[in-house]
C-alpha cells in the first residue's frame, strides 16, 4: 500500500496550494451550496481531481495554461470509464464569468428527482418561519 499515503499527502498539499481560480470556485461550491457536496483536491485514483462530487459522480476541473488536451482527454476517458462525467473550465472563466460557471455546473446536475438531494433545503438558522407545509 505504498502508493495511499503518497497520493493523500499529494491531495493535502494541493488543498494547502490552491490557485486563485480554485480558491474562488471552491468557495462558492463549498457547504452545499449548490445543493450537493463537493471535496476539493480528492483522489480517485491515480488522480488527484480539483472538485469531485461523490454522490453525482461529477468532477470539476479548473484548467490553466499548463494542461494540455491530449493528456486530459486521456485522464477524462479513463474516468469516465470509472463512471465520472468531467466538466473543465478555463482558469479566466471561472474568475471573469462565475456565475455563468456555476450555472453550468448546476444544470448538469439537471431538474429535482427522488435521488437529488435537497430539494427543498431548509431555511438557515434563525429565518423562516417553523414548518412547512
Amino acid at each position: 500500500m505504498r502508493d495511499g499515503p503518497s497520493i493523500i499527502g499529494r491531495a493535502r498539499r494541493l488543498r494547502r496550494e490552491m490557485t486563485e481560480a480554485e480558491r474562488m470556485l471552491w468557495a462558492e461550491l463549498r457547504h452545499d451550496q449548490l445543493g450537493w457536496r463537493f471535496r476539493r483536491q480528492h483522489a480517485i485514483p491515480p488522480y488527484i481531481v480539483d472538485f469531485a462530487c461523490v454522490e453525482a459522480r461529477l468532477v470539476i476541473e479548473a484548467d490553466g495554461g499548463q494542461h494540455g488536451p491530449a493528456g486530459d482527454q486521456i485522464r477524462d476517458q479513463v474516468l469516465h470509464l470509472n463512471g465520472w462525467r468531467v466538466l473543465r473550465f478555463w482558469n479566466n472563466d471561472i474568475i471573469e464569468n462565475r456565475a455563468g460557471v456555476l450555472q453550468s455546473i448546476a444544470a448538469t446536475f439537471g431538474p429535482y428527482s427522488e435521488s437529488s438531494p435537497h430539494p427543498d433545503p431548509p431555511p438557515r438558522a434563525g429565518e423562516g418561519n417553523g414548518p412547512r407545509a
